[in-house]
């Protein structure tokens, strides 16, 4: 009666078609997800770094180093011209030749005069800028969204990265690795699709980033690791078959061979480094810190920075060098990386994540972990800005594949992931704060430092601009007491005396300056000064000139020596060094006015 009724079936062709449509829907809705989370990422970085550091808007400069990069940087102060590229090429002012860095400071007064804050704000915008080129890279690399985005949160809000951040001076460090991520990025998009076009990027912002910084000398070294791990580029077990084997080593020669122009340039840089820092006085010798020293110091530096790295409490802007490292601590810091080391390499085949971090960490940090000693410092929160990286690499990857058997890993990774990015915004917020001047900086490096010579003279300095003397006095004493041969306290004493018009007391302190370091350009100045006041030209006139001897671009020394040879009625000679002064500083209206008077006494001679 009733006919069979059965379920209509579509033809072959159309349920192919059926399929194909659903597997693209659903590969469009997987693609737009994606792009949405990354987008999420990106604006969470950006809006949580800006929440930590926004407070620099308010900082002032300080003492270290900012004076030779910006404020009494005569050259940086005239902007952008034709003669301050020129010198920012062909300097070596500050102990480095970094060019890049220097036009980035000259465009800042052209934007913001001097502006603190300004300043500051620059530096945080390469930051972020560099967290978010750090997500894209890993993000291409490894296909793996939130492990990437793990990586670029512990960059950008660790506060072992705040003294790169909060300090102008340290432009050099988020300028460099600005080029150092955008390098990176570029030679990913080159292993996807090697190409001569593609290529020249990655050899333009890497020479722009040693010309920021040499700390890029090691970026060959790490593309090598990123060939192995995340791109795969570099097999080491190749198949049993011939032609495989050729093909690799074939692709290995290739690998090696596309690094020798960026070796090159890191030689050619290393070199140039070296020679500057050495003619700068910045390289210590190896009478002051002997080899098995510095050694000694790079052992218990390296787990000291994986100590802070993951309980960074005690933070200071300087730590002082010891010569005297406890046997223990150098043996167990030496076995502990050992250790570290052989367990990277034996599990390269299973976790290469592990070896490639490892070797990120250890070999990055080679340029400052002070084989080569420059500086006064044993170690510098700063000089993990690249190099904590590997480490970061190495607790995305692993603490995942440590859980993954765990019934609520994703939840639990959740978690643990939100509260270690807000302690760190938090304590990062708080290490920030201590940058806000020189008192809270310095003042804070005391309480957190023992026997901290640096940091006595420099919080004695701060007191001095406060109008706390004789304060200041006893911070200096104190900074003398730590260490004898340092010339900085001797010289700062000088000062403060000079200003109270005590100058025959002020050039005795010039005098033991000099006596421990001859070449020091401010004190031969000052003590110029203290001996011109004291009536004592002749003395007066051979400081001033040694000070232009090794500074002689200084157009207060020019004005103040033209008017030591005006009181001996030397006008011509007068003339020239007023002349000078005008020339380096065309708004010095005192120098403008004695070199007018000098011209007409030398008139009415003649």
């Amino acid at each position: 009666m009733f006919e069979k009724i059965t379920a209509y079936k579509l033809p072959a062709d159309k349920k192919k078609a059926n399929t194909a449509m659903v597997t693209r829907n659903n590969a469009h809705n997987g693609i737009f997800c994606n792009i949405r989370a990354e987008l999420l990422i990106c604006l969470l970085l950006v809006m949580v770094t800006f929440a930590v550091y926004w407070q620099v808007r308010n900082y002032a400069f300080v003492h270290i180093d900012d004076s030779q990069y910006v404020t009494e940087n005569q050259h940086v102060q005239d902007g952008l011209s034709i003669e301050s590229i020129i010198w920012a090429f062909s300097s070596q002012h500050a102990a480095n030749w970094h060019p890049i860095t220097w036009l980035s400071h000259m465009l800042d007064i052209e934007l913001y005069g001097l502006n603190p804050g300004a300043h500051h704000q620059t530096n945080l915008i390469f930051h972020i800028a560099n967290a978010l080129l750090l997500f894209f890279a890993f993000r291409k690399m490894t296909s793996n969204l939130w492990q990437s985005g793990f990586v670029a949160a512990l960059f950008a809000l660790h506060p072992l990265h705040v003294e790169s951040v909060a300090w102008v001076a340290e432009r050099k460090d988020v300028l460099s690795t600005f080029f150092w991520m955008l390098t990176m990025f570029s030679y990913a998009r080159y292993a996807a699709h090697p190409g001569i076009n593609r290529y020249l990027p990655v050899v333009g912002f890497f020479l722009l980033g040693l010309m920021a910084k040499p700390m890029l000398v090691t970026l060959p070294f790490v593309l090598l690791l990123l060939d192995f791990w995340p791109l795969r580029r570099m097999q080491f077990n190749a198949p049993a078959d011939d032609g495989h084997k050729l093909q690799q080593r074939s692709q290995g020669l290739l690998i090696f061979w596309e690094k020798i122009p960026l070796f090159s340039l890191a030689v050619a840089s290393s070199v140039m480094t070296f020679l500057a820092q050495k003619s700068g006085g910045a390289v210590g010798s190896m009478e002051l810190y002997p080899l098995t020293t510095r050694v000694a110091n790079a052992l218990v530096a390296y787990v000291k920075y994986i100590g802070q790295m993951i309980w960074p409490a005690n933070l200071a802007v300087f730590y002082p060098y010891s010569e005297s490292l406890p046997g223990w601590q150098v043996i167990g810091a030496g076995a502990l990386l050992g250790l570290i080391t052989f367990a990277a390499i034996r599990s390269f085949g299973q976790r290469p994540w592990f070896v490639v971090g490892w070797l990120w960490f250890l070999g990055t940090l080679v340029p400052v972990i002070g084989l080569v000693q420059v500086g006064l410092q044993a170690m510098a929160d700063r000089y993990t800005y690249i190099p904590l990286i590997g480490v970061f690499i190495i607790v995305a990857w692993g603490v995942p594949e440590l859980l993954h058997k765990w019934r609520h890993k994703e939840k639990l990774l959740g978690l643990t992931a939100i509260s270690v990015i807000i302690m760190l915004g938090i304590t990062s917020w708080m290490q920030t704060r201590y940058w806000e001047n020189n008192h809270a900086l310095f003042k804070h490096a005391l309480d957190v430092t023992e026997k901290n010579y640096l940091a006595h003279n420099a919080f004695g300095n701060a007191l001095k601009e406060e109008g706390k003397s004789s304060e200041a006095i006893r911070h200096y004493l104190r900074a003398l007491e730590i260490r004898p041969d340092y010339a900085a306290p001797h010289y700062s004493i000088g000062h403060t005396l000079a200003a109270k018009g005590n100058y025959e007391d002020a050039t005795n302190h010039f005098q033991k300056t000099l006596q421990i370091k001859p070449d020091y350009a401010e004190a031969h100045d000052n003590l110029g000064y203290a001996f011109m006041m004291q009536g004592k030209i002749e003395q007066a006139i051979l400081h001033y000139s040694e000070a232009l001897r090794m500074k002689p671009d200084d157009a207060e020394v020019h004005n103040r020596l033209g008017l030591a040879l005006v009181s001996q009625g030397q006008f011509d000679n007068a003339v020239i060094h007023f002349q000078k002064a005008v020339n380096l500083k065309a708004d010095f209206i005192a120098a403008q006015n004695n070199l007018y008077r000098a011209q007409n006494d030398l008139t009415r001679i003649d």
